[in-house]
């Protein structure tokens, strides 16, 4: 090893010592600013392991007189930063997808989950009501349509339109009450 090697060495072996020592005697209160400001526990203790080596990459410097008002603003510097690394990265995957044209997936359980329940209800529309009723619910509420579109694809005036989605809808609670009340 070169002698700028062997005080590279030098110097992370005496910054890795630092750190354990402030670490040893400051451990909890490095913790609980952590959990304080981030209030998520994953990602406290990842927040901590990194904070560990942010302290070995920049030391402490010396004369500091009062130790924890500086670790409480580094700690506070690294949290934005993380924050703003992680939301660069967000940026960068899709940007990414957008360019390479990949649809990234913003359904989250309860997104699919209704998305779901949506679709065994409008099963059942099609199931339970006359084919004009249920139509019209569907291409109103499942296609997102007004009720001038939903006359127009269905070839009739919007004041049928109004009552098919009516009357359907009024026949579908009916159904729901009854089944809830298992009659």
């Amino acid at each position: 090893m070169d002698s700028i090697g062997q005080r590279e060495a030098g110097f992370y072996t005496n910054s890795v010592n630092i750190a354990a020592k402030i670490f040893a005697e400051h451990s909890d209160f490095i913790y609980a600013i952590l959990c304080y400001k981030v209030r998520d526990k994953a990602q406290a203790d990842d927040l901590y392991q990194d904070f560990f080596l942010s302290l070995v990459a920049k030391p402490v410097p010396a004369g500091i007189k009062d130790i924890r008002s500086y670790l409480y603003r580094a700690i506070t510097n690294d949290i934005i930063d993380a924050t703003r690394r992680v939301d660069r990265y967000q940026a960068r995957m899709r940007k990414y997808a957008e360019v390479f044209n990949y649809v990234t997936n913003n359904n989250t359980p309860e997104k699919t989950l209704i998305a779901e329940e949506d679709d065994e209800i409008f099963k059942l529309i099609g199931r339970c009501l006359p084919s004009s009723e249920a139509r019209a619910i569907t291409l109103r509420f499942k296609n997102n349509r007004d009720i001038t579109e939903v006359a127009a694809k269905m070839s009739v005036d919007k004041r049928s339109v109004s009552r098919y989605i009516s009357v359907g809808l009024k026949k579908i609670r009916h159904f729901l009450r009854t089944r809830k009340n298992g009659n």
